[in-house]
């Protein structure tokens, strides 16, 4: 008995996962063999204020509204001194604004204090500073000191989704399952060019599938027939 033409070519084209990761890799250098960090800074602590700043915020905004607290204060005793209330009409654009406040007036005293004004360089350090969370502790350690993370943000999560690399259940799990596929070297460059993809191929709203060219060759069969 022979197997219709279109079974045989629909099994030819079935790629095993190793094969959709090294195709994700491959897209994703082709398309974005640079990567700037999207949030404008000039040392780890610029950094750590402008990750802090962009919860629940975009970064274009985030860039507008650094560049004017930055002008007051830039390092962790200036913004200390700049006071809680003169930090919180500077960033009320970025909302969240007296949780946001309070976490930059309070981690830089303990950067002052416990860290000789230094942003510590380890997670634990960095995830015991008021305000900031594991992603946030990532993307500086990942941006700002180059070691191996892989912060995963809502673009992350719902690609990793889409491409049947997770089972989208939490973040944590997504980062983990990053990190059991893709090679180490290429986290602090790789979770970068998944947000750039998200943003320009395959968005929360207005998403094409024809324009999404990895979901439409790798991604989970609902996300393939356009669903």
């Amino acid at each position: 008995m022979s197997l219709p033409n279109d079974w045989k070519a629909q099994q030819s084209t079935i790629m095993t996962k190793k094969e959709k990761v090294d195709y994700v890799i491959n897209k994703l250098e082709e398309l974005y063999p640079e990567t700037p960090i999207p949030l404008d800074h000039k040392d780890p602590f610029t950094l750590l204020v402008a990750v802090a700043l962009s919860a629940q915020c975009t970064d274009e905004r985030v860039n507008k509204i650094t560049p004017l607290l930055f002008a007051e204060a830039d390092n962790p005793a200036d913004m200390h001194a700049l006071g809680l209330d003169r930090i919180a009409e500077i960033i009320r654009p970025c909302g969240l604004t007296p949780m946001k406040s309070k976490g930059i007036y309070n981690f830089s005293k303990i950067i002052l204090d416990k860290h000789n004004g230094q942003v510590p360089q380890s997670f634990a350090e960095l995830e015991a500073l008021p305000a900031v969370g594991h992603k946030t502790a990532s993307v500086v350690m990942s941006q700002a000191f180059g070691v191996p993370a892989f912060p995963v943000d809502t673009h992350i999560h719902r690609l990793m989704y889409k491409w049947n690399f997770t089972n989208g259940k939490s973040v944590e799990q997504t980062e983990k399952d990053a990190k059991r596929l893709f090679p180490k070297e290429l986290w602090n460059k790789l979770h970068l060019q998944i947000i750039f993809y998200g943003r320009e191929y395959s968005p929360a709203r207005g998403w094409n599938l024809e324009k999404d060219i990895i979901t439409k060759t790798i991604g989970r069969a609902k996300f393939r027939k356009g669903e």
